[in-house]
């Protein structure tokens, strides 16, 4: 039985992580912790579906960060985990974290995009970027766990069989990606809900977003050449989901039903990734609550554009979901366990 804790539990991805976490058969959630220091409380009164726990949430103090734990879950903003991940490791437990501040592998980037001193430099260098099906080599050998950003991840596993592939132009890749609100944050939701719902707009243009340096990053990895994307998001009036659609410019002449073959040989095994036949569309209906990436994709043999469509759900694969998956992969368990219905 793996001992698993939970460090802010009151963000979305905090309260997947109680969903996907309770119903995992090999797991058993000891621990549980706010994002402050406020007094203790009983989960009921926070979310009250899980009473069954009987579980206490937990001032946060590393002082208080128990020995009866094998892997800590981190769902904190940003600059938190500096002082905590160094602890955990140091204490000897896997940590997989939530948060960007061990996705970037120069401090010096992470600064320049997040406005923040990194005061863990060292243990950058020992995280493993969690994208499950790309380095799940890595993953199984791990204590520190970088579980990717939501859009990263429907971006770069839409674009990864492209890359490897060596058919497409890396100097010109335009992203387009829509999120539901809890993308955003859960202050951010209860904003948008109040004052704003429904609306859909375009948000950090012009190359301002924070996880582009994530996403490029990731590309050069698979490409090993310079990339720069063109990334724009949006909020949809919707809770969840996420659909990127990716356009990048062809360098070979080639079909689509054989880039499709491609991708299907690319994610072989890979039992959350869903390539579709030409001319059918996911959306984001289709994945909502579910740990699966959906892929579809399609060449303009006018314009010498490959069109790929992404989408997934933002908080499980885009977060806790993928988090849950990489904790399978650390400790030895089918990467599917406690993620599709019916299988715990």
């Amino acid at each position: 039985m793996i001992r698993a804790g939970i460090i802010g539990i009151t963000g979305y991805t905090g309260e997947e992580l109680l969903k996907l976490l309770s119903k995992h058969d090999n797991v058993k959630i000891t621990k549980i912790y706010g994002r402050s220091l406020s007094e203790e409380r009983d989960l009921k009164d926070i979310y009250p579906e899980f009473s069954g726990l009987n579980l206490k949430v937990e001032p946060l103090s590393l002082k208080q960060i128990p020995v009866n734990c094998d892997v800590i879950f981190l769902a904190l903003p940003h600059a938190i985990a500096f002082e905590i991940v160094p602890y955990l490791i140091d204490f000897g437990l896997k940590v997989i974290d939530l948060s960007a501040d061990f996705r970037l592998k120069n401090a010096k980037v992470y600064e320049k995009w997040y406005k923040v001193t990194h005061t863990a430099k060292n243990y950058i260098d020992k995280a493993v970027y969690g994208l499950s099906e790309l380095n799940d080599k890595k993953i199984k050998n791990a204590f520190l766990i970088a579980n990717p950003g939501c859009y990263p991840t429907s971006i770069i596993l839409g674009c990864a069989p492209a890359i490897k592939n060596g058919f497409v132009d890396l100097k010109g890749i335009v992203i387009d990606s829509k999120s539901g609100i809890s993308g955003a944050g859960r202050k951010f939701a209860l904003e948008y809900f109040k004052n704003e719902y429904p609306n859909f707009k375009a948000y950090k243009i012009a190359g301002s977003h924070r996880h582009i340096p994530e996403i490029e990053q990731e590309l050069v990895n698979l490409s090993g050449k310079k990339t720069i994307v063109n990334f724009t998001p949006h909020i949809m009036p919707v809770e969840r989901g996420m659909l990127s659609v990716i356009y990048i410019n062809l360098i070979q002449n080639v079909k689509t039903y054989k880039v499709i073959e491609k991708y299907r040989e690319f994610y072989k095994g890979r039992e959350f990734i869903k390539v579709f036949d030409e001319d059918i569309m996911p959306g984001i209906k289709d994945v909502v609550n579910t740990n699966f990436c959906e892929i579809s994709i399609k060449v303009d043999e006018r314009s010498k554009i490959l069109t790929i469509v992404s989408v997934i759900d933002n908080l499980v694969k885009g977060a806790s979901g993928q988090a849950v998956q990489n904790m399978n992969l650390m400790f030895g368990l089918p990467e599917t366990t406690g993620l599709i219905l019916g299988e715990s």
